[in-house]
């Protein structure tokens, strides 16, 4: 018997609604949320533009929750890449709730919002006073 392919990926171009939030979860693995607009434009049969935006929750971990935290601001435009994730919650009546998210694998910055640091239209990549740890960050 054959095992069956499956692809579960995203890849979203918008700007962030609000700036990201780092945490801790209860074994010490960072973590950042933010969310995403992506925005989408027709005309109807009047020939009438009309509009509408996607909100996207996104969730990045680890070393890759560090730098959202670092670079991101609200309406920074990023493209973003990741897989669906949908968490499945009980609430107090014993109902499910579902939240899907996109779990991001990779992030590219399309515009820097006038924010300023390694890599991001700063005036040096490196500062001399920093000690080189060895440790790369690999965005790409």
């Amino acid at each position: 018997m054959s095992k069956s392919r499956s692809l579960n990926k995203v890849q979203l171009i918008g700007n962030l609604t609000r700036d990201p939030v780092l945490k801790k979860t209860a074994n010490g693995v960072t973590v950042c949320t933010f969310g995403m607009a992506t925005n989408s434009s027709w005309k109807d049969a009047q020939g009438e533009t009309k509009e509408r935006a996607e909100f996207h929750s996104i969730v990045a971990w680890n070393k890759m929750a560090e730098v959202c935290a670092q670079l991101l601001s609200v309406g920074m435009l990023v493209f973003v890449e990741g897989e669906l994730r949908t968490n499945v919650t009980e609430d107090e009546a014993g109902g499910k709730k579902y939240r899907t998210e996109i779990k991001m694998n990779d992030m590219i910055l399309l515009d820097s919002k006038g924010k300023t640091g390694v890599g991001v239209d700063s005036e040096e990549d490196v500062q001399p006073e920093q000690e080189n740890t060895g440790e790369e960050v690999n965005l790409f």
